[in-house]
């Protein structure tokens, strides 16, 4: 750090703290992930639970509550889906590994959700792509209820949200039929998106992907990142924010645990991009959709 620096910022501190400690204070102000735990549900905990009819398995989803969370009052609810397992980005593929909706959240004001893929076999969670797709599906149809009506997750404020493969899960997961579609008050999805591109998977042409977000039925959908643009041709499917995301301008990569452009970490620092996603966020919580 440059002298005048130091010797300005000694200033405004009245000499009492080191400059050096200061800026590195600053800089640990980004967000850091709760570890997921197997304690019991608390404020401002993220625990580990296996549903009851994966009792035995290694299936799993994990749960956070708002450090200002109140028994008997109700919370929106962050549904998140992970990224496939990529090192070279750092995304893990696993419920554990999830960050978008922390960072979207800060902790504070909603319940946050990160949703698993189904292993075909239904013995442990995917970490790559889908799975038994069906199985997901229904983890989420059965689950999302049952942790609403524990927890207070507030029906009308389901907001389901994803990175890289969960991106594309939002509407592949999360607009597969009219039930699961009738849960979501909108999405938020970053760097992909459904019918962006043809995959290896059954049913993501474009045709397909399509049909899908016909469910969306004109809610609203913040569309963030990259590999997105071709949904800016068909608006009358939903209420469509666009939010490019200058990551390499958020981060001088590699920044701590953000080792690549493609990460779901870039609304752990505060930046205008991610004021721009919360107040996005609070708008249609306050919202009232028909």
């Amino acid at each position: 750090m440059h002298w005048l620096t130091k010797f300005l910022i000694s200033l405004i501190l009245g000499g009492n703290i080191n400059a050096d400690s200061w800026v590195k204070t600053k800089l640990s102000k980004d967000l850091n992930t709760p570890v997921m735990t197997n304690d019991i549900p608390a404020p401002g905990k993220r625990v580990r639970q296996v549903a009851e009819e994966y009792q035995g398995t290694q299936v799993y989803h994990s749960l956070y509550l708002p450090t200002n969370w109140e028994k008997g009052k109700t919370y929106p609810v962050l549904v998140e889906y992970t990224g496939n397992k990529f090192p070279a980005c750092g995304s893990t593929g696993e419920v554990k590994g999830a960050n978008l909706g922390y960072g979207l959240s800060g902790g504070k004001g909603f319940i946050w959700v990160s949703m698993p893929y189904i292993q075909k076999g239904k013995k442990e969670n995917a970490v790559t792509w889908w799975g038994d797709r069906q199985a997901t599906i229904d983890y989420c149809k059965y689950n999302l209820p049952r942790i609403c009506d524990e927890f207070g997750g507030d029906r009308n404020n389901l907001f389901i949200c994803g990175f890289s493969r969960g991106a594309i899960a939002c509407s592949y997961i999360g607009l597969a039929d009219n039930e699961i579609a009738s849960f979501w008050k909108g999405m938020i999805t970053h760097d992909h998106f459904d019918g962006q591109k043809k995959w290896g998977y059954p049913e993501s042409d474009r045709s397909f992907a399509l049909s899908r977000l016909d469910r969306l039925n004109g809610r609203p959908a913040l569309v963030c990142g990259n590999s997105n643009d071709y949904i800016k041709r068909y608006p009358k499917l939903g209420d469509f924010t666009f939010l490019p995301v200058p990551v390499t301008t958020i981060f001088k990569i590699p920044d701590g645990p953000v080792i690549h452009s493609h990460t779901d970490l870039w609304a752990h620092r505060d930046s205008p991009t991610r004021k721009t996603a919360r107040s996005w966020l609070i708008q249609q919580v306050n919202s009232k959709h028909e």
